[in-house]
């Protein structure tokens, strides 16, 4: 998911400003983005035991996080729970979840 979600990232012009805002190259971040995604999925505590606890909003606080931005980030990940994520249940509640949390990061009108 953390793969796909950064090519989609990096390819689609309507992702253009919030890839503006990674750092190039985008290899440690898709690796972060994937030990994050690790634990909040249920898996191991990858980010945890390296990082410490998560902390999202105050970690992309530096970061003018918009509904512009917001909008793109979901951009992303919907099209890879379409292409990823068959079972329609998971998909909905994959998609919830991520929703809430896109929501949950705006830090800016």
């Amino acid at each position: 998911m953390a793969e796909r979600f950064y090519d989609i990232m990096a390819t689609d012009p309507r992702a253009r400003e919030l890839l503006a805002l990674h750092p190039q190259p985008l290899t440690a971040i898709r690796q972060k983005f994937f030990e994050f995604l690790s634990g909040w999925l249920g898996g191991p505590q990858l980010f945890t035991e390296k990082y410490g606890h998560p902390r999202l909003r105050a970690r992309h606080l530096p970061f003018r996080v918009d509904i512009k931005m917001r909008d793109q980030w979901l951009l992303c990940m919907y099209q890879v729970l379409d292409e990823q994520v068959a079972d329609p249940l998971l998909h909905m509640q994959l998609k919830q979840q991520f929703t809430r949390l896109a929501h949950h990061m705006i830090n800016t009108d």
